[in-house]
């Protein structure tokens, strides 16, 4: 009987590695690059479609409808079955623990620093 694999354990993070690369604006330009090669160009947002077409330019063609499926929902905050550019971005970066943690980091830091102002 053959295992079947699953496909997020061959996953590797790199997001934290390009934000170190490439700052926070080159990493919000990369995302939006990522966005505009998933999109169905005619509407402007991911759909199931434009994510099966396009999935293989960023090395996910392994993963199943139901996988596609569960990414589009996992993102999709406003409930009309794609992701919109915004809904695309939060859903990288609450995919990548790493990075969320790091900006959590950031933030308790950039906090810390307000309220050395304040007092």
């Amino acid at each position: 009987m053959a295992s079947q694999q699953n496909p997020q354990s061959n996953f590797q993070d790199l997001l934290p590695t390009m934000a170190d690369k490439l700052g926070g604006d080159g990493l919000i330009g990369e995302l939006c690059n990522g966005f505009n090669l998933l999109m169905d160009s005619n509407k402007g947002v991911i759909t199931f479609e434009s994510l099966k077409r396009n999935s293989a330019l960023l090395g996910l063609q392994d993963l199943s409808d139901d996988d596609l499926r569960s990414m589009l929902e996992e993102g999709d905050f406003d409930g009309d079955g794609a992701l919109n550019q915004m809904e695309f971005c939060v859903l990288m970066f609450r995919l990548s623990p790493e990075l969320m943690d790091e900006s959590r980091l950031w933030l308790e830091e950039a906090l810390q620093q307000e309220l050395k102002y304040c007092y």
